[in-house]
């Protein structure tokens, strides 16, 4: 029952997380794209739009347990192409806290994997695309 709770727990931390990200991005869809355009990517409003709702199905896929696994290993990617897009080693000589944030997304990569690995335990909806 220890580890159902605590499975649960990381799922909720996991819900609330992308949750949060998306709605930052739908309260202003504008600053987002500019901080996205900053870094260089085209097209900057239309890949905010796409993050949101893609950060919304993470936080679906995680609060439900359905596509658990699929939903985790995205999500890994995700997080590490953000760690890279945003936080990598070209932004460390302007800002030394970038480091931290980038080696903050390899944590919650391993979280995720964990996560991949383990399934969403009970209390979720058994939809799969892998097995």
């Amino acid at each position: 029952m220890a580890r159902a709770i605590a499975v649960i727990v990381a799922r909720i931390i996991f819900s609330f997380i992308f949750f949060m990200a998306a709605g930052f991005k739908f309260a202003d869809i504008g600053a987002t794209a500019g901080y996205i355009a900053a870094a260089g990517f085209p097209m900057a409003t239309f890949l905010t739009w796409v993050a949101a709702f893609f950060e919304i199905a993470l936080a679906l896929a995680f609060i439900s347990g359905a596509f658990f696994t699929e939903a985790s290993l995205l999500a890994g990617i995700y997080v590490i192409f953000l760690a890279f897009a945003f936080h990598g080693p070209s932004h460390w000589q302007q800002n030394q806290a970038e480091f931290g944030f980038f080696v903050d997304h390899f944590t919650f990569l391993a979280g995720l994997l964990f996560a991949a690995v383990h399934g969403p335990e009970k209390w979720a909806l058994r939809q799969a695309l892998l097995r």
